[in-house]
């Protein structure tokens, strides 16, 4: 049977034996709280402000990275390293769409809905849709510009489909990759300059080009007036969009840097819409020679229309 001695702790009799030595020295009880200096806890709530505010997209730092744990990338020449490309579902698009259409002040797009997970599939096709409907609305707002006038003959002008997909196409990559190289040259001068991948450029781009898909149906309309709102509201809504998303890349840049930065970006998204407008819509009237009827005693008679 067990002595009282056994059931002793023998860290009970450690302890006991060092307070023996030095009575001057303190303890801490397991039951009371133990304090966190005031610096290390002011530390913490800054650091939990920055989390909530990275998560909401609107940090000032904005020099977060893709998010931890990335996939490995195929090899470029296989096929699987271009179907990454595409990987996203229809809510995913639709989404996107969305925050193109009704951006949100103070709401960075990149980190909202595409850093996640940047695609081609979206702006790809938002492209090549603005495209068609751009020339056919085009066409038919030559069309109805004409209709009833004797002197017309309605011809299709198939070459403005090739026009508009060059203009459209050239305009979401060669600007995107013109802007993707400036703040890589622009980060090796200030380090504190944000870098956007160039794919997420490409998307930003895409995806703020949708607007001017309904936008082309509504050129139509043949008011000047009226298509003129339209590309001013088009133009505020998608040109927001990317002061939005660009203006943190460039805040931290010199200040004549980053307005001309950002200046020069509005400036060529209001070049293509209004260059759109202009070209494929508001087109000068052409003036068709009037009919000459030949009279009776062998003179020509020429009929004013």
């Amino acid at each position: 049977m067990a002595t009282v001695d056994d059931l002793k702790f023998q860290e009970f009799d450690d302890a006991a034996n060092l307070l023996a030595a030095n009575p001057d020295a303190t303890t801490i009880s397991i039951d009371e709280p133990v304090e966190i200096p005031k610096n290390q806890h002011g530390r913490l709530q800054e650091s939990g402000r920055e989390e909530d505010d990275e998560l909401l997209g609107t940090d000032d730092s904005d020099k977060t990275e893709l998010l931890a744990g990335q996939k490995k990338s195929a090899p470029f020449w296989t096929f699987e390293y271009y179907q990454t490309f595409f990987d996203v579902d229809t809510y995913q698009v639709l989404d996107r769409i969305k925050g193109s259409v009704f951006p949100v002040p103070g709401k960075n797009f990149v980190r909202l809905y595409i850093r996640s997970n940047p695609d081609l599939y979206g702006p790809f096709w938002i492209c090549a849709t603005l495209v068609f409907t751009i020339a056919v609305s085009g066409n038919l707002s030559n069309f109805f510009i004409h209709l009833g006038k004797p002197t017309y003959h309605y011809v299709p002008e198939f070459r403005k489909v090739s026009i508009a997909a060059t203009t459209i196409y050239a305009y979401a990559w060669l600007v995107p990759l013109a802007l993707w190289g400036f703040l890589m040259w622009r980060n090796s001068k200030v380090m504190n300059i944000v870098s956007y991948s160039f794919l997420e450029i490409v998307c930003v781009y895409g995806y703020s080009l949708f607007i001017y898909i309904p936008t082309a149906i509504l050129w139509i309309i043949p008011q000047k007036v009226v298509r003129w709102v339209l590309v001013m509201f088009s133009l505020c809504l998608s040109g927001s969009v990317l002061v939005m998303t660009f203006w943190p890349a460039v805040r931290d840049d010199n200040r004549r840097i980053a307005l001309a930065t950002v200046g020069t970006i509005v400036l060529l998204h209001a070049l293509l819409a209004v260059g759109c407008l202009a070209y494929f819509f508001d087109a000068p009237e052409l003036d068709f020679p009037a009919p000459i009827i030949p009279a009776h005693n062998g003179t020509t008679v020429v009929t004013k229309s």
